[in-house]
């Protein structure tokens, strides 16, 4: 019987680079699933429909919600997102380790139904690193940029000590490599490691 796979939880507030770093650890960790959540907001540049998101309208989404298929979902300035309930319990049930890169909302939800999940939250350096980041990107209007930065001042920033770990992304190379050894200690845990180290056991014949 397989060991049961591990959900990782990575959330900052807009801007604060998760993404990347997201996209980075993958390449570093291929092993790793990413879980691919749904959302009614629009594609933002080059984003692909079952690549970053998987865009919905609001009508099927909230049937979703409806049929309960989400372990998690929030509304976020406007828009909804969500994680499918049946592709993170499939992942798991085959030993595979998931990521999840939801907001602070989600991420509440996840830890209250999956307890053993890791959280990690990434922080930006500053406030102002934070607006920089925001307005570089030209992905939202200076009305929505205001609203990020209020939510993230005034909320997100402050639930930071509800997670498991905490990165402040200065550096990006740093952050990417603390990220990835996050990973890998969890992995390294003895509960996950129970199977393999009793085969070892076994291998030795009690000599």
């Amino acid at each position: 019987m397989k060991e049961k796979g591990k959900v990782f939880i990575v959330s900052a507030p807009s801007g604060s680079g998760k993404s990347t770093l997201v996209a980075e650890l993958l390449k570093r960790l291929p092993d790793l699933v990413f879980s691919v959540s749904y959302t009614t907001r629009e594609p933002r540049g080059k984003e692909k429909d079952g690549v970053e998101y998987f865009f919905v309208s609001d009508e099927t989404f909230k049937k979703m919600i409806e049929e309960e298929q989400f372990v998690e979902y929030a509304k976020v300035f406007d828009q909804y997102y969500g994680t499918a309930r049946r592709f993170v319990e499939q992942v798991l049930a085959e030993g595979k380790d998931l990521l999840l890169d939801i907001d602070t909302e989600g991420a509440s939800q996840v830890k209250e139904k999956l307890p053993d999940a890791v959280s990690i939250f990434i922080m930006p350096p500053s406030f102002e690193a934070l607006q920089t980041r925001l307005e570089k990107r030209r992905l939202d209007s200076d009305e929505t940029i205001l609203k990020r930065l209020r939510w993230a001042s005034q909320v997100e920033i402050h639930r930071f000590s509800s997670y498991d770990y905490v990165i402040i992304n200065e550096d990006l190379a740093a952050s990417i490599d603390r990220l990835r050894c996050i990973i890998c200690a969890e992995r390294c845990r003895r509960e996950r490691m129970t199977q393999r180290i009793e085969s070892i056991i076994k291998n030795f014949g009690g000599v």
